[in-house]
Parts: structure tokens; sequence; C-alpha cells
């Protein structure tokens, strides 16, 4: 056997779309956050590795002997 429900009051109509209207606004609103998060940490680790590989890049030039020319090896003008 079914129960029939009273009929809802305008107010109650009301009130639940306004309830609907703000749920939907903050699942929007946390959808939003957590993807401009997530571009946040993807930023941040790709500007990282490129840190750590300047920093590599450096560190080897560093160490490889730079040749400069002599004074005999200079072209005259």
């Amino acid at each position: 056997m079914r129960k029939i429900s009273p009929p809802m009051s305008p107010a109650r109509r009301n009130a639940e779309a306004l309830l609907n209207q703000s749920k939907k606004r903050e699942a929007s609103f946390k959808w939003e956050q957590e993807r401009e998060y997530e571009a946040m940490v993807a930023k941040t680790a790709r500007l990282r590795e490129l840190r750590l590989a300047k920093e590599a890049a450096d560190k080897e030039a560093a160490l490889t002997p730079v040749s400069r020319p002599t004074a005999r090896h200079r072209v005259k003008k």
C-alpha cells in the first residue's frame, strides 16, 4: 500500500529550491578550488623540474674547464 503524502506548501517548495541552488553553488565552488589547486601543484612540479635541471647544468658547467683564447690565438683586426 502506498502512502499518499500531503501536497508541499509553496513556502517549503521555495525553501527547498533555494537549498538546492545553494548546494549546487557550493559543489561548483569546491570543484573549482580543487581544479585550481591541482593546476598549482602541477605548475610547482614543473618549475621544480626546471630549477633542478638548471642547477645540474650550472654545476656541470662549473666543473668543465673553459678554454679561453690566449694572446697567440687571438685574431688580429
